[in-house]
């Protein structure tokens, strides 16, 4: 199962990229395959409560410095498959080469 998400403090000001990375630093500490964006943070993992309990732990750190954070969630369920993060962007590069 992949999980792309979005952590965004709300009534911080402009400027959110200190308390975004306090939410991928979350994603990058749990050994899960992850990729990050400008817009989305992507997770990978074998099981709902494997993927969530990741996601649930970087909304706790932007929550806990924010006064209110919005969470956008976008969930690939497919039992089975493992390394979707790399194959499924290699089989769109290899559709943009021509093969």
């Amino acid at each position: 199962m992949i999980v792309a998400f979005s952590v965004t403090p709300l009534g911080v000001g402009e400027d959110v990229g200190e308390y975004v990375a306090e939410a991928v630093r979350m994603v990058r500490e749990s050994g899960l395959p992850n990729r990050t964006d400008a817009m989305f943070t992507s997770i990978e993992g074998e099981s709902w409560d494997e993927v969530m309990d990741v996601v649930r732990r970087a909304v706790a750190a932007v929550e806990a410095r924010a006064p209110r954070v919005s969470l956008v969630l976008k969930a690939d369920i497919r039992p089975g498959v493992t390394d979707g993060l790399t194959s499924k962007v290699e089989t769109v590069e290899r559709h943009l080469a021509g093969q």
